[in-house]
């Protein structure tokens, strides 16, 4: 029953700003669920809401009951409205586009994003899910996210992105330690050909990486001079996240990061 439940559950997860409804037959075909089946989980979630379907194309979207679920979370525990003033802020100081992730289920979903207000610039889907292995959010989180998340990663298919993404587990891990090492993560065409991208780990009250802060920018704008005012920036805003949520930086981190920016 749990199996069910869970495959049910994630079948929301295909749906997204760019392809916001998709028929039976898709769903089936992207989850790899028997079509019999995911028409009855799609029956179910329609009659909590969850899901709607289309009485002319047949095709579903996502229903009232997921917007109503999101308003009780963020009243509850305020996550928006903490976390896009700090990134207007950061894309305003760096001139680039800025994002927050968090985790989601066994995935890292952006959760807020303010562009760049330049021609050329780094867009981001609202909700867009953003691989651990190839991203420097994925990276930062695998970091810091705890042993039992980075060896999931580490034992799944990891699937190249572009030329420069590293696919081998070893490789991977050698690019975590980096990072531990460093306090940030960085990832230049790995994800997406031309965008550079620096993160930092946002941690929870138990001192372990729920999410990331980052800049993404067009690599060709990517200079020594806008790295370093990026670093910066993305560690600050990461550190204002994490006490906007009641997190808590783990005190080797901390001593890592106060030592970085004084050598900044």
């Amino acid at each position: 029953m749990s199996s069910t439940v869970v495959k049910a559950l994630m079948l929301l997860e295909h749906f997204s700003e760019d392809e916001p409804e998709l028929g039976l037959s898709e769903l089936a075909r992207r989850s790899g669920v028997d079509k019999a089946a995911v028409h009855r989980m799609l029956g179910a979630m329609a009659e909590s809401g969850l899901v709607e379907q289309q009485a002319d194309s047949r095709l579903y979207r996502l229903g009232a009951g997921v917007l109503r679920l999101a308003r009780v979370r963020e009243t509850a525990f305020p996550i928006s409205s903490i976390v896009q003033p700090i990134l207007d802020t950061l894309s305003a100081e760096t001139g680039e586009t800025a994002h927050a992730s968090l985790i989601s289920g066994r995935a890292l979903a952006n959760i807020a994003t303010c562009e760049s207000k330049k021609g050329s610039r780094v867009s981001l889907i609202a909700g867009e899910v953003l691989p651990y292995h190839s991203t420097a959010s994925g990276l930062a989180v695998l970091a810091f996210g705890g042993d039992a998340l980075l060896k999931r990663v580490l034992s799944s298919s990891l699937r190249a992105k572009t030329r420069f993404t590293v696919t081998e587990a070893s490789q991977l891990r050698a690019r975590v330690e980096a990072v531990q090492q460093l306090g940030f993560s960085e990832s230049d065409q790995t994800n997406e050909e031309d965008v550079h991208g620096i993160a930092a780990p946002v941690f929870d009250r138990t001192g372990i990486a729920c999410g990331a802060v980052s800049v993404s920018t067009p690599s060709h704008r990517m200079t020594d001079e806008q790295r370093q005012l990026t670093m910066g920036a993305v560690l600050r805003a990461a550190s204002t996240i994490t006490d906007g949520l009641g997190g808590q930086r783990p005190r080797k981190y901390s001593d890592l990061v106060t030592a970085l920016m004084g050598d900044a």
